[in-house]
């Protein structure tokens, strides 16, 4: 009768078995195209400039500045340094690689009948990356606010019936793991967890039970935390522009999308307070993603003498997104005088339904000023509502409740760009700086972002060198984990990155 009853209620709670949040959301919202040493140099402020691979990612109209056929590729020397501060325990990390993140060619096709106002074609295609999930560090602090991990199966249990997150009888720990997430999902998974540990204690021991209380009691727990993680986000563009007259292009790009995220997360809780039947933890999580999807931008650049005007439009990128994840939990506990051992490791990939993400659009504005042969100084502003991201279906109560979180705690977000450069002969000085702020309307939790940019650029006539160094900083808050211990390491997060771009006009 049990195993009937498990299978009924399973059906039901099919609509959300895991619980994708409002992190996911942002971490895949975020688009900072960071391509060619130019491009970077001069801090990504390149809407009304074109004439580069990048400027096409930002302003497709931007191929049609091209008076020849152009291809670039770049490589990065990436370098992240994280100061990490958890209940006054101070640490740090950092880490560099070398990276692959632009390529592209256009090809530029004049129209030789002089009578027609459309002066030029240009097709391109190209490989971005828009972000970088590279990272990793590690915390640890003695937590004063008396919040252990066992308040994180605690805040899932509660309601829950005690015959639904615990294994049947003669049923293994890993059989009982898996069964319970596909029948009822996430929540009664991270329970069964809880349960199974003895880290939660119910209320009494009877099948209909919903009320529990945690085995790990006191006020102070030391507690270490390990975070790491790879992968990023990148396009491939399709790209079509024409000059019409001699003031006006105009572009499209049609934006293949993809994800491929991995994170790893460890935490390692300790105590020695009186009353606490659980004296050691030890809980790992992996979570593996791959996603896809498409967007458009639409985009026009004007001549006016020496100044040139851009304007260009993102559209929301429409990902479908597949998940899976693995976990572990080891307890040590008192019974008897004696320790006792508690390993639940079901060598399990738990496997979730595809979900679907629309991220926010956003509309760019930018200025340029040309000083002849002589340089140029150009602005961009770009303004993005994160406040628009959307889980779909929004049918799905799970999904419409994010929804509404993220409606009220994210933002209308600016960005500013600004960069100029200057010629020598052959050689080029670039700079720029640029300031982002941040997708939160609380920006002590997730904090702006600060930028600049210097570099150089030798024309060899068909062939141009380009080498950068950008850096960036921003402070956040990085929240273990969503439910229970929600306590944060304050992060400050430093990024800086040598670009180096071979450019070859074809």
């Amino acid at each position: 009768m049990k195993k009937l009853n498990l299978l009924f209620i399973g059906v039901l709670s099919m609509s959300s078995v895991m619980a994708q949040d409002i992190s996911d959301a942002v971490r895949y919202s975020q688009d900072e195209v960071q391509g060619t040493a130019r491009f970077r140099s001069m801090s990504g402020a390149f809407g009304a400039l074109g004439g580069d691979m990048s400027a096409v990612s930002i302003n497709p109209a931007g191929s049609s500045i091209f008076t020849h056929s152009h291809a670039s590729i770049s490589i990065s020397n990436v370098g992240t340094k994280n100061d990490i501060n958890y209940f006054n325990g101070l640490s740090s990390s950092s880490d560099s690689k070398f990276d692959l993140n632009q390529t592209g060619a256009a090809f530029v096709f004049n129209n030789m009948n002089s009578d027609s106002p459309w002066r030029k074609f240009a097709l391109g295609v190209s490989y971005d990356k828009i972000s970088n999930f590279e990272n990793s560090w590690r915390s640890r602090g003695v937590n004063t606010n008396s919040n252990n991990i066992g308040n994180y199966f605690l805040g899932y249990a509660q309601g829950l019936r005690l015959d639904q997150i615990s294994a049947l009888d003669n049923e293994s720990l890993a059989t009982a793991y898996s069964e319970i997430n596909r029948l009822y999902g996430f929540s009664n998974q991270q329970a069964f967890l809880g349960y199974e540990s003895y880290i939660l204690e119910p209320g009494i021991d009877a099948d209909d039970n919903t009320s529990y209380q945690s085995n790990i009691r006191g006020n102070n727990f030391d507690q270490s935390y390990t975070y790491a993680a790879t992968g990023y986000n990148g396009k491939f563009s399709f790209n079509a522009s024409t000059q019409v007259g001699d003031n006006f292009y105009f572009g499209l790009n049609l934006n293949s999308h993809f994800i491929n995220y991995d994170k790893f997360t460890d935490l390692q809780e300790s105590n020695t307070n009186v009353g606490s039947l659980i004296k050691d933890v030890r809980f790992q999580n992996t979570l593996s993603t791959i996603g896809s999807g498409f967007s458009f931008q639409l985009g026009a650049i004007a001549k006016i003498d020496a100044l040139r005007v851009g304007l260009s439009y993102n559209s929301p990128t429409w990902y479908t997104i597949s998940e899976e994840t693995t976990q572990y939990l080891g307890t040590i506990r008192t019974e008897g005088g004696s320790n006792m051992t508690q390993i639940i490791d079901p060598h399990v990939v738990n496997v979730y339904p595809d979900y679907k993400l629309q991220t926010p659009g956003k509309i760019t504005g930018s200025l340029a000023y040309i000083f002849g042969d002589t340089g140029l100084i150009s602005f961009d502003y770009s303004l993005k509502d994160y406040g628009n991201t959307k889980f779909k279906p929004t049918s799905d109560p799970y999904f419409a409740s994010q929804n509404g979180i993220m409606n009220n705690t994210l933002r209308n977000a600016s960005t500013y760009r600004l960069g100029g450069e200057y010629r020598i002969q052959q050689v080029s000085l670039r700079g720029g700086y640029r300031f982002e702020e941040s997708p939160y309307k609380n920006d002590s939790f997730y904090g702006n972002l600060n930028g600049y940019s210097v570099g150089l650029g030798y024309n060899f006539g068909n062939v141009k060198l380009d080498v950068a160094y950008d850096h960036a900083q921003r402070d956040y808050n990085h929240q273990l984990y969503a439910v229970g211990l929600t306590d944060a390491a304050q992060i400050d997060s430093k990024n800086s990155n040598f670009t180096l771009t071979l450019g070859f006009s074809l």
